[in-house]
């Protein structure tokens, strides 16, 4: 496994680190919105504001009397908070394969290159170069998919929690108006 890795060249190590990065982004977002949609999942009531922390400067812009616009706009904050890190794992998603293509570039310049420097070649000599292109698409294109899928998911369930969001704050804000 070392010796395909090292046969990939250089882009195999960015490559590499955006496997590393995009799990790890993956993972903790994964986690982090199932306890979020496991705690909104509950029936809410005054104290919601504990059990969800992300409501709280809502719950707090009700209290204070803010009007829908106001109200939208700390949603909005919310919402983009929860949906910190998903840009990353687009960039990861588009980069990756990237950089398995310049890979690609790079090991074809290396066999041509053998191809001009010597009159009778044999396919031997231009294996590393072709090795080199083909270990880094693959390489990319395994790292680029799995992401591009799980940013997918993600992005549907922050899109839910959102949606789960807005009911909520919708709900306490009819209550408050309507002094229940």
């Amino acid at each position: 496994m070392i010796d395909v890795f090292m046969k990939g060249g250089l882009l195999m190590y960015p490559i590499l680190l955006c496997s590393i990065v995009g799990l790890a982004i993956l993972l903790s977002k994964f986690i982090e919105y199932k306890k979020i949609l496991n705690a909104i999942g509950k029936p809410f009531d005054r104290d919601v504001a504990t059990r969800f922390p992300l409501l709280a400067p809502i719950v707090e812009g009700i209290e204070k009397g803010c009007d829908e616009k106001e109200l939208s706009v700390i949603g909005t904050r919310q919402v983009r908070e929860i949906e910190k890190g998903l840009s990353w794992l687009s960039l990861i998603a588009t980069i990756a394969p990237l950089l398995g293509l310049t890979g690609t570039v790079t090991g074809m310049i290396k066999a041509f290159r053998v191809i001009s420097e010597i009159s009778s070649v044999n396919p031997s000599m231009l294996a590393g170069g072709i090795w080199e292109a083909l270990i880094t698409t693959a390489a990319g294109l395994l790292v680029a998919i799995p992401i591009h899928i799980g940013h997918h998911y993600l992005e549907k369930q922050a899109d839910d929690i959102a949606f789960i969001l807005k009911e909520i704050a919708l709900s306490l804000y009819m209550k408050k108006r309507n002094g229940l």
